[in-house]
């Protein structure tokens, strides 16, 4: 009767390990488990980790992600409200926060990834549309519509930064607020919404570069001009003094000029006073001097005999009557 007994206790001891595999199962820290029964979820999700139980051969085990997950959009291009075409390129965080609703809406992440795609992409759309390209590109809402301190005076609205009433973080608040309110009925928790890249379209691009070389044409065209204005007054101003100090230099030379004449002259008259022989000799010199002037390899000079000027030359071979009247 033992012998009988000793292989239906085995195989009943192989059943029950067969069957406590079978409905074992462990639930890690990243995960939370929803039971379904004949496909159907059973109580509620289950998010302990460790060892949890299910029926055998009846009840399923579905893992569901419970850590933060990455949405990234495709790049779609989109008109905002002054009809200026751009490509947006979005992407997002989200987490599953209710495994149930999830699991009866969507069933796993690659449909949660397509609904995300319709929702977030339809409400950057919307978002766009409605604002201004200046509003989409711009963060900051309270900066000053203010200029570069040495274009305050330039024409136009060159280096102008226009004014916002909302800004690139308030239009990204916007869109998550209305996103995040439809993908609840999904299950789905939306953590962040934002714009990785904004570009322009590819025929709206060469205006956009074509305004901004001609601002900055403008501007470097404008400081050519005052740069020109400057070197004007330098080198005039350069002119002026220049001409003041010759004047002042030939004043000076005249002045010198005329002491020296009259000390010359001085001169001349004093030595003429004091005897005959020193105005005889005075006026040789003085006559010598008007010859050298007045003479030269090229000159042809024509006197009559009774000129003052001749009357040396008439003496030229009476070397003692000089001698005697320079003495």
């Amino acid at each position: 009767m033992k012998r009988a007994t000793l292989p239906l206790a085995i195989i009943l001891l192989l059943l029950a390990t067969f069957f406590g595999f079978s409905g074992a199962y462990t639930v890690s820290e990243t995960e939370q488990i929803i039971i379904t029964q004949f496909g159907k979820p059973v109580g509620e999700p289950i998010r302990d980790a460790g060892l949890h139980f299910k029926i055998p051969f009846i009840q399923e085990v579905t893992r569901i992600e419970k850590r933060v997950l990455a949405w990234d959009g495709r790049p779609n291009e989109m008109p905002t409200k002054d009809k200026t075409y751009i490509v947006v390129d979005t992407f997002g965080r989200w987490r599953i926060n209710d495994a149930k609703q999830f699991f009866l809406r969507l069933r796993d992440e690659r449909s949660a990834q397509s609904r995300l795609d319709d929702i977030l992409g339809s409400e950057t759309r919307n978002a766009i549309a409605k604002h201004e390209l200046i509003e989409v590109i711009r963060t900051t809402k309270d900066r000053e519509p203010d200029r570069d301190a040495t274009l305050l005076d330039a024409p136009g609205n060159i280096g102008m930064l226009y004014p916002i009433t909302m800004g690139r973080a308030k239009i990204e608040a916007e869109i998550f607020s209305k996103a995040a309110s439809k993908l609840t009925d999904f299950g789905i928790e939306l953590l962040d919404v934002r714009f990785k890249r904004i570009n322009y379209n590819e025929s709206v691009r060469k205006r956009i570069f074509e305004r901004m070389i001609s601002e900055r044409q403008q501007i470097a065209e404008r400081f050519r001009s005052e740069g020109a204005g400057e070197a004007a007054k330098i080198m005039g101003k350069s002119e002026r003094d220049l001409l003041a100090i010759e004047s002042e230099a030939y004043k000076t030379v005249q002045e010198i000029h005329g002491v020296a004449d009259a000390k010359a002259t001085e001169i001349y008259a004093e030595a003429y006073n004091q005897s005959e022989a020193s105005v005889a000799f005075y006026e040789f010199i003085m006559t010598m001097e008007s010859y050298q002037e007045m003479l030269d390899q090229e000159s042809t000079l024509i006197l009559t005999t009774g000129s003052d000027i001749f009357k040396f030359l008439k003496k030229v071979d009476q070397p003692n009557d000089h001698a005697a009247a320079a003495n």
